[in-house]
């Protein structure tokens, strides 16, 4: 079952291959990238294989995960998602650097936690970034997250050492 979700400013809408060039633009950046552990991809069929996985996990009667196109404007600027273990919702976002700055992670963020609580019943959300990426866990507890660990061994893709990564949580 495929839904969108409405914030202030944008639309958050499944995410697909509609999207290739958009998602592109920041998931080939290195710099856009540098404190994910998946990105940056190397290609474009790279991307495409994830947006195909996306797209098919939205044609499931029940997915394991969600991911969203955030829209501004009719403006692609990023990507919010949640992955379900156990019941616990795990957040993630990534924005395109041309939009940094804006709120748009934590207007995402929250409009997923708003909807997940109210339609699915999820109580329990975590959310991991690097240890460095300070925007990434301000936006985590301007959510209302707290910092629940620090990890040592984290290996983002594009780096040539592992870092620290943070956990978050928030329980309703």
């Amino acid at each position: 079952m495929r839904f969108n979700i409405f914030t202030e400013r944008m639309v958050l809408t499944p995410l697909g291959t509609d999207f290739l060039h958009s998602v592109n633009d920041y998931a080939l950046d290195y710099e856009n990238t540098k404190y994910m552990c998946f990105l940056p991809n190397t290609s474009s069929e790279e991307t495409l294989d994830f947006l195909k996985n996306a797209e098919s996990e939205w044609n499931k009667e029940k997915p394991n995960f969600y991911e969203f196109a955030m829209l501004c404007q009719d403006r692609h600027v990023g990507t919010v998602s949640i992955y379900f273990k156990n019941g616990i919702g795990e957040l993630g976002w990534i924005v395109n650097k041309q939009y940094w700055g804006n709120g748009f992670a934590y207007e995402a963020a929250k409009a997923v936690i708003h909807y997940f609580a109210a339609n699915i019943g999820t109580t329990h959300f975590i959310a991991h970034c690097d240890a460095d990426n300070i925007a990434s866990y301000k936006t985590m507890e301007k959510l209302g997250m707290v910092r629940t660990g620090k990890y040592g061994g984290r290996k983002n893709r594009a780096a040539k050492q592992e870092s620290f990564e943070y956990q978050y949580e928030l329980v309703l």
